[in-house]
C-alpha cells in the first residue's frame, strides 16, 4: 500500500516571470486533470473575474497572485500536488518557501519575452536546491521568438541544458500546433478558451506523406529539417540527466487555449520523481520509512473571510499522517491531534482521513504553528532549508487607531508568522519594525490589516540597511555588543537578537569594533554559504 502510495505521487511547483502565464497554465492543468469542468469557472465579483488559484480579496484586485496555493487531483491513476507560486518579485521569499516542499518544477515562459528578471531568479533557487525543472513555452499563438533563438537563451542564461519534447509549427498567426517529439504524434491547433482539443494524429514517421497533407509541404519540410537539427545538436533526452536538475525537457503550447497542456501533463506523470528524501538537523528522512514526519511551510489566516480560519500547510515527508492520531511538535514538544485535516483545491477544502509523503495538507492552527515547525511520531529533529533572508526595506508600524492597538498586535504578529512580512521588536520605545522584499507586501500588509483585523496603520519609512542576525563563541564581547548598539538592536519573531545597520559603513565599523562577532544574512545560521549568497543576489538584483 504505502510503496503504490508513493510511487504514484507528484508534487511539483509552477513559478515563472509574471504575467508568464503560470496561474492560467495550473487551471488548464486542473481542467486537463478534471479537477474543473470548464476553463474560466472562475470566482468573479463586480469589477472582474479571477483564476481558481487566487482567492485572496487583493488579488482579485490587483490580478495577481500574492500566496502560495495548494491544488490537488487524480489524473490517470496518479496524485497530483500543484502549488502555484506569486510571479511577483515583492513575494518570491514567499515562492522560495514553496519550493521547499516540492519535488520538481515547471517553469513558464513567454515565448515573446523569453527569459526575464524574476525567471533567473527563480532557476537560481531550483540550481541551489537541484531541482528537477520541466519548462513550458508559452503563448505560441502570438508573434514570439524564433524557438532556436529561446532555447539558445534558456540555456545561457539560466545554465542548464535543455532538449524540447514537442516542438512548434509555426508561431503566432501560422501556428498549425506542435510535433510531440516523445511520443511521436502530431497535435494540430484549434483556439479554445473553454474545452479540450483532441485533434491528435499519430505520425510515427516524418517522411510519411501524411504530414504533407495535414499541414502542407512547406511546413511538413521545415518540421523535417528542424528535426533533424535537433537530434544533431541538442543532448538526447535522459531522464536520470532531468531528475538530477542537469536537464531540462522542453514543451511548447498556449495554455489559455488549452493546447500543448495535455503532453506537458502525460509526460510530467511519467518522467516526474515521486517524493523525495528531505534533510534534517539530525538525519535525512527517506519517504518509505515507516514513522510519520512532517513541515510546516506555509500559514495562512483568513482562507476563508466567513469563518477567520488559520490554516498551515504541511508537507509530508514520511509514513502516513492519520486524522485523529496524536503527532509530536518537536518545537513546542509536546503532542497534538487533528481532528479536521483538510486536502485542497485552492480555496476549497475537504476533511481527508490520511495523507502519504508528497502530500499537502491543511491544519488548522490555533496559534501553535511557525513556519519551518517539525511535526514526527516522537523523534526530536527539525527539518532544514527554509530559513528568512534579511528583508530589503523596513518601515515602523504606527498604529492610527488607539482603541484597535489590540487587533493591531495580532494582525501584524499572525501575517508575520504567515511570512507575509518579518516583524521586528526594538525594546526602546517598544517599536514594531516590519521588513519585506518590496514594496507592494505593504500594500498587502496594510490591506489584510484593515480588512481581516479591523486595524489602520501607517508603515513609516526608516534608515534601515540591512537586518543581521549575530552569534558568537565570546559571551563576553556578544553581551557587550548587545549593549553598546542598545538602539540599533531589535527581537524577531522567536525572540532572536537582530542588528539593524543603518549603512554599510555601520556594519563595517560594527565588525571591525567586535571581531568576534559572526553576522549572518540569514536566521538559519547553518545554512550553506553558497546558497545564503544566492538568494542574497537574488535579493539584491
Amino acid at each position: 500500500m504505502k510503496k503504490k502510495e508513493l510511487a504514484r505521487r507528484r508534487t511539483f511547483g509552477i513559478i515563472s516571470h509574471p504575467d508568464a502565464g503560470k496561474t492560467t497554465l495550473t487551471e488548464k492543468l486542473l481542467l486537463f486533470g478534471g479537477a474543473i469542468h470548464t476553463a474560466g469557472a472562475v470566482k468573479s465579483n463586480k469589477i472582474t473575474k479571477t483564476a481558481t488559484s487566487d482567492f485572496m480579496e487583493i488579488e482579485k484586485q490587483r490580478g495577481i497572485s500574492v500566496a502560495t496555493s495548494v491544488m490537488g487531483f487524480e489524473y490517470n491513476n496518479y496524485k497530483i500536488n500543484i502549488l502555484d507560486t506569486p510571479g511577483h518579485k515583492d513575494f518570491a521569499e514567499d515562492t522560495y518557501r514553496t519550493l521547499t516542499a516540492v519535488d520538481s518544477v515547471i517553469l513558464v515562459i513567454d515565448c515573446v519575452k523569453g527569459v526575464e528578471e524574476q525567471t533567473r531568479k527563480l532557476m537560481n533557487v531550483c540550481r541551489m536546491r537541484s531541482i528537477p525543472v520541466i519548462i513550458f513555452i508559452n503563448k505560441l499563438d502570438r508573434e514570439g521568438r524564433d524557438p532556436f533563438s529561446l532555447l539558445d537563451e534558456l540555456e545561457s542564461e539560466l545554465g542548464i541544458h535543455t532538449h524540447p519534447l514537442t516542438w512548434p509549427i509555426g508561431i503566432g498567426l501560422r501556428f498549425q500546433g506542435v510535433y510531440n517529439l516523445y511520443e511521436r504524434k502530431l497535435n494540430l491547433f484549434s483556439p479554445s478558451k473553454t474545452r479540450i482539443s483532441d485533434d491528435i494524429i499519430a505520425i510515427g514517421n516524418l517522411a510519411s506523406p501524411k504530414l504533407d497533407e495535414h499541414i502542407g509541404s512547406d511546413s511538413a519540410e521545415k518540421l523535417r529539417e528542424e528535426t533533424a537539427i535537433i537530434e544533431g545538436v541538442y543532448e538526447p533526452f535522459n531522464k536520470d540527466h532531468y531528475s538530477d536538475a542537469y536537464l531540462a525537457p522542453v514543451f511548447f503550447g498556449s495554455a489559455i487555449n488549452n493546447f500543448g497542456v495535455k503532453e506537458l501533463l502525460d509526460t510530467f506523470v511519467e518522467i516526474a520523481p515521486s517524493p523525495q528524501p528531505r534533510e534534517t538537523n539530525l538525519r535525512k528522512v527517506e519517504p518509505s520509512e515507516d514513522v510519520f514526519s512532517g513541515f510546516i511551510f506555509k500559514i495562512h489566516a483568513n482562507l476563508d473571510p466567513n469563518h477567520r480560519d488559520r490554516i498551515a500547510f504541511c508537507r509530508v515527508c514520511s509514513g502516513r499522517f492519520e486524522r485523529n492520531k496524536y503527532y509530536y511538535h518537536t518545537r513546542l514538544e509536546k503532542e497534538i491531534r487533528f481532528a479536521t485535516p483538510t486536502s485542497f483545491m485552492a480555496n476549497e477544502k475537504s476533511i481527508i482521513d490520511d495523507a502519504w509523503p508528497g502530500d499537502v495538507i491543511g491544519l488548522y492552527d490555533t496559534g501553535f504553528f511557525k513556519i519551518s515547525d517539525t511535526l514526527t511520531e516522537g523523534e526530536q529533529f527539525v527539518f532544514k532549508g527554509i530559513p528568512r533572508f534579511s528583508p530589503e526595506i523596513f518601515r515602523q508600524l504606527i498604529n492610527k487607531n488607539p482603541f484597535k492597538a489590540k487587533q493591531l498586535d495580532k494582525g501584524i504578529r499572525q501575517l508575520s508568522d504567515e511570512g507575509v512580512a518579518q516583524l521586528f521588536l526594538r525594546q526602546q520605545g517598544n517599536i514594531k519594525i516590519v521588513g519585506t522584499v518590496g514594496e507592494m507586501q505593504f500594500e498587502v500588509i496594510k490591506f489584510r490589516l484593515l480588512h481581516e483585523y479591523g486595524a489602520e496603520c501607517d508603515l513609516q519609512p526608516m534608515n534601515i540597511h540591512k537586518a543581521y542576525w549575530f552569534t558568537s563563541k565570546n559571551s563576553e564581547q556578544y553581551e557587550r555588543f548587545l549593549n553598546l548598539q542598545n538602539l540599533h538592536i531589535a527581537y524577531d519573531k522567536d525572540n532572536h537578537p537582530v542588528f539593524l545597520a543603518e549603512g554599510s559603513w555601520s556594519f563595517n565599523i560594527a565588525q571591525e569594533m567586535f571581531p568576534e562577532i559572526e553576522f549572518h544574512l540569514t536566521s538559519e545560521f547553518k545554512t550553506n554559504e553558497d546558497a545564503v549568497q544566492s538568494i542574497q543576489q537574488w535579493g539584491e538584483k
